[in-house]
């Protein structure tokens, strides 16, 4: 079986300021080594259930956060950004039998992560079809395009929340749950145990159970903080500016929207 795992940070157990996900930054080493702990649970739970070829995207800031001795010697691990509009999922394909999103955090206009945002911090909210779309509801339909199922989410307690709602035979672990500006997390080694046993539980279940929904249509809308980038949307064929800081998309093939968001946000 081939997985593909897709690794942020601002879901990673204990996470609350955004000095710690920044590498320049004295408390980053500790939180990056725990995402990379996580990854690596997530790797073992998956080997024990019979992965065998497992592709990690480190998909945080400058995509190269993991420490790669910390992981396991059977992965690989794809670091940087590739100039590809499947960004935070570069390398995914139809091949793989699941995906994982390991430290997935709640989205922008989401109150349940002091560090909730979507892609980057310049916009109020992403929505596509009328909900609030964190980064998690974006990749999981770049895995359903490719007919991959969302098997594992690991993040904060919002998060795991919104993806069962949405499809509750996904496994989730929720290691943080946020207060406002703080969070109360779990122990870093109960996180993960937890994960370790999630992602055996999530390659056992079938496909068809875990697919993400793909809808035959897609309505994105925008709110950027600045009414400049709305003004920039514009750049984009079939995007329209319906108020001084939202842009509206329409389309019926999700390869546009993600065309659409990466040259947008």
């Amino acid at each position: 079986m081939k997985l593909f795992i897709s690794a942020d940070i601002e879901g990673t157990t204990g996470i609350t300021l955004w000095d710690e996900t920044d590498s320049s930054h004295a408390r980053y080493p500790y939180f990056a080594d725990q995402m990379t702990r996580e990854v690596s649970a997530a790797c073992e739970g998956a080997r024990a259930a019979g992965a065998t070829d497992i592709l990690i995207k480190d998909s945080h800031g400058s995509a190269c956060n993991l420490i790669p001795r910390g992981l396991p010697e059977y992965v690989r691990l794809y670091r940087g950004w590739g100039s590809d509009v499947l960004s935070m999922m570069a390398g995914i394909d139809e091949t793989y039998d699941g995906a994982f999103f390991t430290g997935y955090h709640a989205a922008a206009g989401m109150d349940t992560n002091p560090l909730s945002h979507t892609m980057n911090t310049r916009n109020n909210y992403v929505k596509i079809n009328g909900m609030i779309a964190p980064e998690l509801m974006i990749n999981a339909l770049t895995a359903s395009m490719f007919g991959v199922p969302t098997r594992l989410v690991t993040g904060d307690k919002g998060l795991c929340d919104w993806i069962k709602a949405i499809n509750p035979n996904v496994e989730t672990v929720a290691v943080n749950e946020g207060v406002g500006r703080g969070t109360i997390s779990i122990h870093p080694d109960l996180a993960i145990k937890r994960i370790r046993a999630a992602a055996e539980r999530a390659m056992q279940k079938p496909a068809k159970d875990m697919m993400f929904p793909m809808p035959d249509h897609f309505d994105v809308e925008i709110c950027f903080r600045e009414h400049a980038k709305a003004k920039n949307g514009l750049h984009f064929p079939g995007v329209e500016q319906v108020a001084p800081t939202v842009i509206q998309y329409h389309t019926k093939d999700y390869m546009d929207v993600l065309r659409m968001l990466d040259c947008t946000l």
